[in-house]
């Protein structure tokens, strides 16, 4: 018969369990008690839970998730008047694996209308913009009770005392420099979905 030390893949501990699952170590034990994790005990009356078990519900959850990100949209509003950098940002922003829908607008003016039509949840947008500026969009966004949490970032060839010089931007507005720094766009809009209210409503319901 094995030494109970030995490790064997077809079966780990509780605290193994736990930490492949990202649950408490409690919460296995409870899974166990109740039948949702096989698992049996050694003659030094360690636990082991049978790993296949352990998959299954990884598989489960990893279904969930994907019914609920399926269904969830992170919708975003890009504002450029640029055309050929719009689609730039519509074919890289669609090439991202993430569940995220993308609506344009050419100026400030636009962007107002778009946000009160498709309600964003985040804003994309260049500063330096003929009718309605970036700046004076944003600012009217701010003004308003109903958008000041609307995550909202800015991608400019302005130097930071030119913005300065214009006024400034509302605090917590992210500012990146032109060319579009797209890898760091990206992990600013996966922090965005996780920390989203839209996304826990998903994978809570």
């Amino acid at each position: 018969m094995a030494n109970e030390n030995e490790k064997n893949p077809d079966f780990c501990s509780t605290r193994e369990a736990a930490e492949l699952l990202g649950v408490s170590l409690r919460t296995v034990q409870l899974w166990v008690e109740s039948g949702v994790l096989k698992a049996w005990k050694t003659a030094g009356g360690h636990r082991r839970v049978v790993r296949s078990t352990v998959d299954a519900l990884l598989g489960q959850r990893d279904q969930v998730l994907l019914q609920a990100t399926t269904a969830f949209k992170f919708r975003i509003l890009v504002v450029e008047d640029e055309s050929d950098l719009r689609r730039l940002y519509q074919m890289t922003l669609a090439s991202w694996d993430l569940p995220i829908e993308v609506v344009t607008a050419s100026d400030g003016f636009e962007g107002l209308v778009q946000i009160g039509a498709s309600r964003p949840d985040m804003v994309i947008s260049d500063l330096n913009m003929p009718g309605m500026d970036g700046f004076r969009m944003i600012r009217n966004l701010m003004a308003n009770p109903e958008y000041q949490s609307l995550n909202m970032a800015v991608v400019t060839a302005l130097s930071e005392a030119d913005i300065a010089d214009r006024g400034g931007l509302p605090e917590g507005v992210t500012v990146f420099p032109k060319p579009v720094p797209f890898s760091k766009l990206e992990a600013l809009v996966k922090d965005s979905i996780k920390a989203s209210p839209k996304m826990r409503n998903a994978l809570n319901a």
